[in-house]
Order: structure tokens, then C-alpha cells, then sequence
């Protein structure tokens, strides 16, 4: 693709990796095959090669308008794109780079505007959101279906591990999994103990920088991924094996940190290690694999159905690995029909593009339907209370499935 980009970013770091990417497209529409909003909406704008188009005009010096704005904001950023492209098109990092210029241009509805200010200043922050989800999940059976959808059931997280091992690993606990679903990090904590490994956390860590960030707000996601690296930095110092993520939608942030810091000259390199040092709790548990299935010994029964988060396969690259776990520990576990497919959570899409998400929902619902699960799977939080919203099938992460296992086998 030829480029001509404006002087207003011509010569920048943005503008020379947006340009970067743009050239790699050479148009061959592979990418809308697997796009979730083209499948449901049959607009060349509302797929990947459209919003290309759209965003180079931006960058060559076009005006955005609001229409612009609403077909990239219609965009789930699944980066199914990026596992399809055969010139390696980094989507992902032009559409954050395209929405940031096109937010500056564009003036946004109020209504839009308050929505948008609301989640970003109140999910990062859990001193504000923990109250309020404490408070929704008390009165959860008084609430319209629009907001208990968003509120899962009070669970109790059960116990942390109180044993010390030489082997240690940090987790980043999250800014609204610890609320809406504290068992999570519970049951990696409890599984990991059980192989030996020690789960810390810093309690001075908090948002992964992906809710503010992806929102446009790229100064406040990358104060918010400074403020990891600065709460880590001990941790690391002191020798811990590896940040362990259990939400795929944060890990895939937190790898990105050296790519997104790497112009800050005071960041640039711990930003890389913590980068370096980041896994999801997947890429953890193969190696225990022969220990978990001697642990297990084929104690899980129910027909899994596993749905993997867009963050895990399609921005992590990470495929197999959570089914390979839970096979070697002999769970019949199912993938279903388009399992490449977004869900249609994505981080705040689901609050700001209902009527999209929920369509993408009771798709995916009824291909994991198909599988005649006991109960499905995910690995990231969003996903889950997504799901969850539209079946009675309990659905959970998947490292739940095994800690209860454990449990049981204790």
C-alpha cells in the first residue's frame, strides 16, 4: 500500500510505525472473512481492509467525521485480522494509533463522552470500584437484567496458601477481577502451591493500563502501566520466575508494555524485562503437566466446552496449551464450532456496542451450546461474565476447574 503521510505525524514514532503497517497491506481482504462485526453487519468499513482505508485517509491528512469514529469504534480490536493476514498487519497497534488521531479530530456525543469517562476514571480504580460492585452484587436479584448482567454472584474465594516455597512467581491481581471474581486469583494461588510455586502479589500494582489505553486515553494507560513497572521493579529485583497473568485481556497489555514504552527513556528497559518475564498462567502449567495428572488421576467428569479469549489466541498467539493442561489431566474438553470467533466482550465494547456484543454472544452461546457442555471454560474474566449473562451452563476459568479438582484430591 503507497502512503503519503500528513506532516501532523509524519516523522513521529506513531507515524513511522503506522506507516510501517499500512505498507505491509496488500489488500487481499482475508481479514473480513474472519472479522465478527463484517460477518454480522456486511459493511467493507465495518471490516479490517475498510477501517485500513479510513485510517490511512486520516493519516494523509483527511478530516475524520463522525462516521469515522463510529465504524472504529464498532471494531472489537479481536485482532482475529492479525491470525489470518498473510503480510503480518499489525491492526491491533494501527487502530489504537487511528482512534487516538480520530478522537482529537471528532467531537464526540455527551452522551457518548460521559459513558466513556465513567468506565475508564471508575474500572481502573479499585478503592472506587470494589465498593460499587460490593453494593450492585447486594441488591444483584433488584437489579434490571441490563446491569446484572454485569454483576456476577458474590463467590467466596476460599483461602490463600499460606506455605513459603523457593520458587516464586508474581501475579498482577487486576482492577475488577478481585471483585467481580476473586476466586480466580484464589485458585491460581492454591493450584501453583500445590506444584510448589509461591504466588505473591504488589499491592501497589493495579490496572494493566489496557482499560484507559484502549479507551484513547493513552497518556493515562501508559501512567497506568508505569505505575506496574514501578510496584513490580522490587519483585523482579528480588528474583521472581515470572508475571503470572490469569486474564488474558491483561497479559496481553502487560507484553506490550516494552513496545509501548519504548520511547520513554526512564521506562524503556524495565518496561522490556516485566515484558520479558510476563506469561499467562497457560504458558505455566504445561511444564506440571505429568504432576497435575498424577494429582488429578481423571477426578474432573464434566464435558468441558472451552472457549479461548481473542486476547489469548489471536493477541497472545497462544493456541493449545489450556486444552493441552486439561487433556493430559484427562478432562474431555471441546472446542466448538468457529472458536476463532470474539464472544463480543472486549473490555468495554459490551457496555458501549450492546446490541453487537450481544449478538456475538448468543453466537458463540449456541456453537458452545452444541458441544452439550457441564459447564465452559475461558481465561479471562470478560469472556466469563459475558457468557454467563446468556446461559444457565455454569461458566467459569478454566484454572477454577482445576483447583476444585485439587481440592477434592487433598
Amino acid at each position: 500500500m503507497q502512503t503519503n503521510l500528513a506532516d501532523f505525524i509524519k516523522n513521529t514514532p506513531e507515524g513511522d510505525e503506522a506507516d510501517a503497517i499500512l505498507r505491509k497491506c496488500v489488500h487481499c481482504g482475508f481479514c473480513t472473512a474472519t472479522c465478527p462485526t463484517y460477518q454480522l453487519l456486511g459493511d467493507e468499513l465495518d471490516g479490517p481492509r475498510g477501517r485500513i482505508y479510513l485510517m490511512k485517509q486520516v493519516l494523509e491528512g483527511k478530516k475524520a467525521t463522525f462516521k469515522t469514529m463510529t465504524h472504529l469504534d464498532r471494531c472489537l480490536t479481536c485482532r482475529n485480522c492479525e491470525s489470518t493476514c498473510p503480510s503480518g498487519v499489525q491492526y491491533g497497534r494501527l487502530v489504537d494509533i487511528g482512534r487516538k488521531i480520530v478522537e482529537e479530530q471528532v467531537q464526540r456525543p455527551l452522551s457518548q463522552r460521559f459513558a466513556r469517562t465513567l468506565l475508564k476514571e471508575t474500572l481502573p480504580r479499585k478503592w472506587l470500584f470494589n465498593p460499587a460492585m460490593k453494593a450492585g452484587q447486594a441488591v444483584r436479584p433488584l437489579l434490571p437484567q441490563v446491569l446484572k448482567n454485569k454483576v456476577p454472584a458474590k463467590q467466596d474465594a476460599g483461602a490463600w496458601p499460606s506455605t513459603a516455597h523457593a520458587r516464586k512467581m508474581l501475579l498482577l491481581e487486576g482492577c475488577v477481577q478481585p471483585a467481580m471474581s476473586p476466586n480466580i486469583n484464589f485458585a491460581t494461588a492454591r493450584v501453583l502451591d500445590a506444584l510448589g510455586v509461591q504466588l505473591v502479589t504488589a499491592p501497589k500494582a493495579g490496572c494493566c493500563g489496557a482499560i484507559r489505553y484502549h479507551m484513547n486515553d493513552q497518556d493515562g494507560g501508559l501512567d497506568d502501566m508505569r505505575n506496574n513497572i514501578d510496584a513490580w521493579w522490587p519483585y523482579v529485583e528480588s528474583g521472581v520466575e515470572a508475571i503470572v497473568m490469569n486474564a488474558s485481556g491483561c497479559g496481553v497489555t502487560v507484553k506490550e508494555y516494552g513496545h509501548l514504552l519504548a520511547h520513554d527513556a526512564k521506562y524503556a528497559e524495565k518496561a522490556r524485562r516485566i515484558s520479558e518475564l510476563t506469561k499467562d498462567v497457560s504458558e505455566i502449567l504445561p511444564a506440571f503437566e505429568v504432576e497435575l495428572a498424577q494429582k488429578l488421576e481423571g477426578r474432573i467428569k464434566e464435558r468441558v466446552a472451552y472457549h479461548p479469549p481473542c486476547t489469548l489466541q489471536h493477541g497472545q498467539q497462544i493456541r493449545g496449551k489450556v486444552e493441552g493442561v486439561l487433556r493430559a489431566a484427562g478432562v474431555d474438553v471441546q472446542l466448538c464450532a468457529d472458536s476463532h470467533l470474539c464472544c463480543g466482550s472486549a473490555g468495554t465494547y459490551s457496555v458501549l456496542q450492546p446490541e453487537l456484543s450481544y449478538q456475538l454472544r448468543d453466537n458463540k452461546l449456541a456453537n458452545l451450546q452444541a458441544t452439550k457442555p457441564d459447564v465452559i471454560v475461558s481465561a479471562n474474566i470478560g469472556c466469563q461474565t459475558h457468557l454467563q449473562s446468556g446461559t444457565d451452563t455454569p461458566v467459569t476459568h478454566w484454572i477454577e476447574l482445576v483447583d476444585r479438582a485439587l481440592s477434592q484430591a487433598a
